[in-house]
């Protein structure tokens, strides 16, 4: 029975198992650990839910057609494997479900299960698995000074001959007026191509705006209309109140259903030739355990969930 449970947590978010409890799904997004720097593509985190037992025809229906049975005999044979579970857990023994996960008693009696971490349910992240990304390292570069000082050159002349040294004062003069027009010739260069880099950018700026105010914008195959459809909010979670064979007695049991203020309503009659009247639908799975649990509290224990489009 495992592999057929496996295969419907794949495509629903409950799959029970009547007389035992449900195996539940949530969708938990993408993931980056950054202390080992380790991507997880999304997932369906797996838990189990003891109090969920009433049998929804989920699974004997998929047993049935997948094995090719009726399907009470698949309810039998469910019915089977759940007794023999039961016994394990009481005999101290732990469940292992392959691919899904182990469930065990703790001292307490209370029943534990532990989901299995080899199989990801989200059929978006088919073949993905976790990707640990090498650590990026980025060079930081310093800003580059806008000038370079020179340091003067101090000449020391020689007292042993005045033409040397009368020499030594004009190379010094010389070097000093080599660097100061160096540096004024930069200036003027730098500031000649600011000013016709400028020029250049205005007259680009002035042929584009002309081109844009002469150009004449023609659309040769205009596009058909668009038909916008607003989908239904589907409400796929029912709480059943019952199922009738007698349509009169469904008819009946809703209005006592609208007299308590429910939003009740009838669903067609299913292949069991049975009708039925439901308290009402929900869009997730939260709400409907909200409103199951407050109407086992206060209006009927027998009331069960139905996961139907």
């Amino acid at each position: 029975m495992e592999q057929h449970i496996a295969q419907l947590l794949y495509r629903y978010q409950c799959v029970t198992v009547p007389g035992f409890g449900a195996f539940l799904t949530e969708i938990q997004p993408a993931q980056l650990v950054e202390s080992t720097n380790t991507f997880y593509p999304p997932k369906k985190v797996l838990s189990f839910n003891g109090h969920l037992k009433n049998n929804d025809g989920l699974l004997a229906n998929h047993i049935a057609q997948a094995e090719k049975i009726a399907y009470e005999i698949a309810v039998q044979n469910i019915s089977k494997e759940v007794s023999l579970w039961k016994n394990a857990l009481l005999n101290q023994q732990n469940i292992v479900l392959n691919c899904i996960g182990t469930l065990h008693l703790n001292a307490s009696g209370t029943l534990n299960f532990e989901a299995s971490s080899q199989v990801n349910f989200h059929t978006s992240s088919f073949g993905l698995n976790s990707y640990v990304s090498p650590l990026v390292k980025r060079e930081v570069i310093g800003e580059i000074p806008e000038s370079v000082e020179i340091e003067p050159i101090a000449l020391v002349p020689e007292t042993t001959s005045s033409s040397r040294n009368s020499y030594l004062k004009y190379a010094a003069v010389f070097i000093l007026a080599l660097t100061a027009a160096g540096s004024i010739g930069y200036k003027m260069y730098d500031t000649k191509m600011d000013e016709e880099m400028r020029m250049v950018q205005t007259e680009v700026q002035k042929d584009v705006q002309n081109k844009i105010q002469e150009a004449t914008f023609f659309i040769e195959n205009p596009l058909p209309n668009v038909t916008l459809t607003v989908k239904e909010d589907k409400k796929p979670y029912h709480i059943v109140a019952g199922a009738f064979s007698n349509e009169a007695n469904a008819q009946k049991k809703l209005g006592m259903l609208k007299a308590k203020g429910f939003n009740g309503k009838i669903l067609e009659r299913n292949k069991y030739g049975l009708v039925p009247v439901l308290y009402g639908s929900y869009s997730t799975y939260a709400e409907s355990q909200l409103a199951l649990k407050e109407i086992h509290k206060t209006e009927n224990k027998e009331a069960w969930l139905l996961i139907k489009d």
